[in-house]
C-alpha cells in the first residue's frame, strides 16, 4: 500500500477501528447493563481519541537543506554513530514518543525513497539506547534531489506492537509526507550526513511536520 494522500486531520485512520469499538461497548454497556459497566470502555474509547489524534501541521517557513521534525516527542540523543543501514558515520538524532503524543510519522526531507528494511525485534523502553538495534523496526533510506542519503527509521518500543509504514522503493516522497503510525510508545531515529547541524537540544519537545530538527550542508 503506498502512501496515502486522503485529507485527515483530526483523528489518524489507524485509530478509527479501536474507537468505533470502544464507543460501540459504551452504548451496549448502557442499554444493556447498570450504567456504571461502561464507564471502562467509555475511558478506553477517550484514550483511543487522544492517542490518534492527528492534527494538522503546517510546515514551517522555507529552509534550506532543512530535516522535518518526524515526530512528536522528545529529543533523547544527538551524537556521532555509525549508519546501521547505510554503513556509514552519521549524525543520529532520536525523538521518544510517549503514550500521549501524537503518533503519526512524516517524512523528515522529500526525495526518492531508495530501500526499506523492516527487523522484527524485541520491545525494551524505546527511550534506551539499545532500543534503536535491538528492538522491532521499519527504516527507508532517502535520497535527496541533490544525493544527500538520510535514513529514518521507525522504533517499536515497551508497549508499542505494531509499526505502520505506507511508503516503498522508488517512490516519490515529500517533506512532511504522512509515511506511517507507530502504536502505543516509541521512538523515531533519523541518520543524517556528518556535515548536517542539529537545530535542537537534549530534552527538548518538538513537534512532527512543524519545525526543522537538522540541516544538511548544501552541496554536500
Amino acid at each position: 500500500m503506498s502512501n496515502p494522500s486522503y485529507p485527515y486531520t483530526v483523528l489518524a485512520r489507524e485509530g478509527w477501528p479501536f474507537i468505533a469499538l470502544f464507543l460501540l461497548l459504551t452504548v451496549l454497556a448502557g442499554i444493556f447493563a447498570p450504567w456504571w459497566a461502561g464507564i471502562p470502555f467509555f475511558l478506553l474509547f477517550l484514550f483511543s481519541v487522544q492517542f490518534f489524534r492527528d492534527p494538522a501541521r503546517a510546515l514551517p517557513a522555507a529552509l534550506a537543506g532543512g530535516i522535518l521534525c518526524p515526530a512528536d516527542g522528545r529529543v533523547i540523543a544527538i551524537e556521532m554513530v555509525e549508519d546501521p543501514y547505510l554503513q556509514r558515520q552519521a549524525l543520529k538524532i532520536s525523538i521518544f514518543m510517549n503514550v500521549f503524543d501524537v503518533h503519526v510519522n512524516r517524512l523528515p526531507i522529500g526525495g526518492t525513497v531508495q530501500q526499506r528494511w523492516y527487523f522484527p525485534g524485541k520491545f525494551f523502553n524505546a527511550a534506551l539506547d539499545k532500543a534503536s538495534l535491538e528492538n522491532e523496526r521499519n527504516a527507508l533510506w532517502l535520497r535527496t534531489e541533490d544525493g544527500q542519503d538520510v535514513t529514518v527509521v521507525q522504533v517499536a518500543g515497551l508497549v508499542a506492537r505494531r509499526i505502520l509504514c505506507y511508503v516503498r522503493p522508488e517512490e516519490q516522497v515529500g517533506t512532511g509526507q504522512r509515511f506511517g503510525f507507530i502504536r502505543f510508545g516509541s521512538r523515531v531515529d533519523t541518520y543524517l550526513p556528518l556535515s548536517a547541524q542539529a537545530l535542537v537540544h537534549l530534552g527538548q519537545r518538538v513537534r512532527s511536520g512543524a519545525e526543522w530538527i537538522a540541516q544538511l550542508e548544501q552541496g554536500g
